[in-house]
C-alpha cells in the first residue's frame, strides 16, 4: 500500500501480517527520506512502526483513545491518520507539529512534549468514560525511560488500587534521549530476559485450578504461585500494584502484537504490555546510536546520515556552560554536575566521562533532579543543575520549596532559553524568568557572549551565594574569545554598551546584538540611544535605574520571554512604585503560545528584530519630543 494514500486507520484493518510487513518497510523508507530534509525525532518512531500499526489495527481510533508519552514518537500515528501529505512541512512555520495536536487531527486526543503524563491523562479519560457510561478503550502508549518519572509512578498507583480498565502499552527500547538509568531500568532488564515468566504463570494457574476445593489448600497454593512468581521475575512489579502484565512481547512482530493486544481487551482491569522495540529500526545509522544522537536532530545526507550541520563556526552554548562548570569541577570536587536524562542535549558527556564521581543522571526525574541537587548544597557541595528551560517547569515546586526558600546556593543551567524553533509551544523556554524572578532569594542572570558566560560562571560557585540561574538560548556561541576564566562579574551591575541621548534599551542575552545593529542604523538618522546589557534580570540594577529617573530619558525594554511577569514589568514596575515618572514601552512575547518554526521566523513574526527595533525606537523618541 502506498504511504500517502492512507487517509483512515480503517485503510489498514483488512491488512494481512504480510502486508503490515511490507507496509512497514515503506514507512520506515518514508521516515527516513522526509526526516533527512526537514529533521525529527528519527529514532524513536523508526522503533514503533510495527508497533503503531498493530494498536491502529486493533483499536478504533478516534473512539478508542491512543495516547502518546512522549508525543515525539507519533509520527506514524500521523501518517495512518491521514496526514502523510503534509510531512514535507513537519516541524516547519505553520506546519506539521512535531507532537500531537488537538487542533490537527480528531485522532490526536492528548497533547504531549512532555514525558510521563500519559498514564495519569489515560486515567481522567477513562473515568469520564466510566461515569458517562460509555465504552471504549483507553490505551496509553510509555516509554520505559518516561516511566521513571515519578507523575508515572502516582498514575500506576492510582490504576491498580481503583483496578480501572485500560491497556497500558510499555514501549520498552532500553533508552529515553539518553541511555536509560537507575532501578527501574534493570528491573526492565530482567523482565526482557524472563521470557519464561508469562508461559510458567500459564502453566501454575492451570495446575492450581486442579486442586480439589478447601480454602486451606488454596490458600497454600496462592502461596506456592506467589513464591513461585518470585522465583521466575525478581519482583513482579506491575502485578504487585494490580496491573496484569502480559511480555514480553516482540514490538516489531505483527503476530505477538495482535495476540497480547486481543487478549489485554478480553481482561476487565488495567493490563499491562511490555513491548520490546528496537529504536532507530531499519536505518543503520539510528540503530547504532547509543548515546542518544539520533533521538532528535536536523537535516542529515541519506547514505551516510551525517548531520548537515549549519554555518556556525563557535561551540554550542551548551558546550560552552559545560566547559566552563567541568574545568571548575577539576579543580573543587565539591562541584558536580546533575541532569534529568539529558546529559548529550546539555553537553555533559565529556563531564560525564572524565568526572564520573561527580556527575548524576538521574533519569527523567526534574523534581528528584532538583531536590537531590538542595540536599547536596546543603551538605557543603556546590550543585550545578543543568535543565532545559521548558523541563525547568516541571520543577517549579521544588525550586521554589526546597532551594529558594532554604536559600541553598544552587546553580541552575537554564538551557535552551528564549525560542528553540522546531520543538514548538511546548518546548519554547520563554516562561523561566515570570516563575523565576518573584521567587525571594533568587538570583537570574544572561551573558552576551562566551567571555561573559565564563564569567558568571566563575562567580556563581565562586563569589555569590544562594540559588542562582544562568539562563542561555539555543544554539552557538558569538565567536568571542574568553579572556580570564578566573574573574567574575560584579553582582547585580548592569554593563553600558553604547551611550546615548535620546533613549535607552535594555536588554539580554540574544536580543543585544539586534539592538547593536539598531543602534548604529538611528544613529544614521540622528537619534542616539543608549544599548544596556542588563545581564542581571534579577536583581535588577537599581542605583541606574535610578540615574535615568533623573535623566529623564524613555525606556525601552526587550525580551525573548514572555512579557506577562518577566523583565520589561519588573523595571516598570520599580519605576512606579518609587514615583517615577520614567514611560517604559515593553517588547517582547505577548500572551499566548509561540508555535514551531525557524527561530528568525519566529522573531519576525513576533516583532523582535532589528527593523522592528529600529521603528520602535523611532516611535518612542518621536513621542517623547511631541509630548515634551
Amino acid at each position: 500500500m502506498d504511504v500517502d494514500k492512507i487517509k483512515t486507520p480503517s485503510d489498514i484493518k483488512g491488512l494481512s501480517d504480510e502486508e503490515l510487513i511490507q507496509l512497514s518497510k515503506e514507512i520506515r523508507k518514508f521516515l527516513i527520506e522526509k526526516c533527512a530534509v526537514t529533521g525529527g525525532h528519527i529514532g524513536a518512531n523508526l522503533g514503533v512502526v510495527e508497533l503503531t500499526l498493530a494498536l491502529h489495527k486493533h483499536f478504533d481510533s478516534p473512539k478508542d483513545k491512543l495516547i502518546f508519552d512522549v508525543g515525539h514518537q507519533a509520527y506514524i500515528h500521523k501518517i495512518l491518520t491521514g496526514r502523510a501529505d503534509q510531512f514535507d512541512r513537519l516541524r516547519q512555520h505553520n506546519g506539521l507539529s512535531g507532537f500531537p495536536k488537538r487542533s490537527e487531527s480528531e485522532h490526536d486526543v492528548w497533547e504531549a512534549g512532555h514525558s510521563s503524563t500519559s498514564l495519569s491523562a489515560a486515567m481522567g479519560m477513562a473515568k469520564a468514560r466510566d461515569i458517562m457510561g460509555e465504552s471504549y478503550h483507553v490505551v496509553p502508549i510509555i516509554g520505559d525511560g518516561a516511566l521513571t518519572g515519578g507523575m508515572a509512578l502516582e498514575a500506576l498507583n492510582h490504576i491498580g488500587h481503583d483496578k480501572t480498565n485500560m491497556t497500558i502499552i510499555l514501549n520498552d527500547n532500553e533508552m529515553s534521549i539518553a541511555p536509560n538509568v537507575g532501578a527501574m531500568h534493570n528491573m526492565f532488564g530482567r523482565l526482557r530476559t524472563n521470557q519464561n515468566y508469562n508461559r510458567a504463570k500459564v502453566d501454575i494457574d492451570g495446575f492450581l485450578s486442579k486442586l480439589p476445593g478447601g480454602h486451606k489448600l488454596r490458600d497454600s497454593a496462592d502461596r506456592i504461585k506467589d513464591s513461585l512468581k518470585y522465583l521466575v521475575v525478581a519482583g513482579v512489579f506491575f502485578e504487585e500494584l494490580g496491573i496484569k502484565y502480559i511480555g514480553p512481547v516482540d514490538g516489531h512482530s505483527f503476530r505477538e502484537l495482535g495476540e497480547a493486544i486481543e487478549t489485554s481487551k478480553r481482561i476487565n482491569g488495567p493490563v499491562l504490555i511490555h513491548v520490546i522495540t528496537k529504536k532507530g529500526k531499519g536505518y543503520e545509522h539510528a540503530e547504532n546510536d547509543k548515546i542518544g544522537t539520533w533521538h532528535g536532530l536536523g537535516p542529515y545526507k541519506l547514505d551516510t546520515g551525517e548531520q548537515i550541520k549549519g554555518s556556525a563556526t563557535a561551540p554550542s552554548w551548551s558546550q560552552l556552560m559545560s566547559d566552563n562548570v567541568m574545568a571548575l569541577a577539576e579543580k573543587d570536587k565539591r562541584i558536580v554536575a546533575i541532569t534529568p536524562a539529558m546529559p548529550v542535549g546539555s553537553k555533559l558527556t565529556k563531564f560525564q566521562q572524565q568526572l564520573p564521581d561527580q556527575f548524576f543522571d538521574v533519569g527523567i526525574a526534574e523534581q528528584h533532579a532538583v531536590t537531590m541537587a538542595g540536599g547536596l548544597a546543603a551538605n557543603g557541595m556546590l550543585p550545578y543543575v543543568a535543565i532545559y528551560s521548558t523541563f525547568m517547569q516541571r520543577a517549579y515546586d521544588q525550586v521554589l520549596h526546597d532551594i529558594d526558600r532554604q536559600n541553598l546556593h544552587v546553580v541552575f543551567g537554564i538551557d535552551r532559553s528564549g525560542l528553540v524553533g522546531a520543538d514548538g509551544e511546548t518546548h519554547q523556554g520563554v516562561f523561566d524568568i515570570p516563575f523565576l524572578t518573584h521567587l525571594p532569594n533568587m538570583t537570574v542572570m544572561m551573558p552576551k557572549d562566551e567571555d561573559e558566560a565564563a564569567k558568571m560562571v566563575y562567580s556563581a560557585f565562586n563569589d555569590y551565594s544562594g540559588p542562582l540561574a544562568i539562563r542561555y538560548p539555543r544554539g552557538n556561541g558569538l565567536g568571542v574569545e574568553v579572556t580570564d576564566k578566573t574573574t567574575g562579574v560584579p553582582y547585580g551591575k548592569w554593563e553600558v554598551l553604547r551611550e546615548g541621548r535620546d533613549a535607552v534599551v535594555l536588554s539580554f542575552g540574544p536580543t543585544l546584538q539586534p539592538l547593536l545593529a539598531a543602534q548604529e542604523i538611528l544613529l544614521k538618522e540622528g537619534i542616539n540611544i543608549e544599548v544596556v546589557n542588563a545581564r542581571f534580570i534579577k536583581p535588577l540594577d537599581t542605583a541606574y535605574l535610578d540615574q535615568l529617573n533623573e535623566r529623564q530619558i524613555p525606556v525601552m525594554t526587550v525580551e525573548e520571554s514572555i512579557l506577562t511577569g518577566g523583565f520589561g514589568s519588573l523595571v516598570a514596575s520599580y519605576f512606579n512604585d518609587n514615583g517615577f515618572a520614567v514611560p517604559v514601552k515593553r517588547l517582547g512575547i505577548q500572551d499566548e503560545y509561540i508555535e514551531q518554526g525557524e527561530v528568525d521566523q519566529l522573531l519576525q513574526e513576533i516583532g523582535l528584530t532589528t527593523a522592528h527595533f529600529v521603528d520602535e525606537i523611532k516611535q518612542m523618541v518621536q513621542n517623547e519630543k511631541t509630548e515634551n
